[in-house]
């Protein structure tokens, strides 16, 4: 092998060791490793119950995604955020909160998202301290 060259299993065995989450996952991440995925064994990989996701922008936003539903909090900012609820196999446009019909619904997709979210001391969203 010419100087520069690289073996072709070498580059994989390296590059895998370096992408594969779940070696050497620190404690506080909720990752997945997708390497599975990469390496064409889909039936091998992993998933998220739920999804989870926030903004800071706009008064803060936050949603979480589980099966077909979604509840997004907006203005979580103000202490009394908007409540949104979808069912995204009858509503995928999200034309149509039903998040006052679905108490029970919006409670455990609440949840979710209070077990989720980490608060930042450099981005705070639900404690400010400023």
């Amino acid at each position: 092998m010419a100087q520069g060259q690289y073996a072709p299993a070498l580059i994989q065995e390296r590059t895998i060791a370096f992408i594969d989450a779940d070696k050497d996952k620190p404690r506080y991440t909720d990752g997945i490793s997708f390497v599975p995925t990469l390496l064409g064994q889909s039936k091998k990989q992993k998933q998220h119950d739920y999804l989870y996701w926030e903004f800071h922008e706009d008064g803060g936003r936050q949603a979480v995604r589980k099966g077909n539903w979604k509840l997004i909090l907006q203005q979580v900012m103000s202490g009394a955020p908007i409540t949104e609820l979808y069912n995204l196999k009858q509503d995928p446009k999200e034309q149509h909160n039903i998040a006052t019909n679905n108490p029970r619904k919006v409670a455990e997709l609440r949840h979710l998202i209070e077990e989720a979210h980490v608060e930042s001391p450099i981005f705070p969203l639900i404690n400010k301290t400023r």
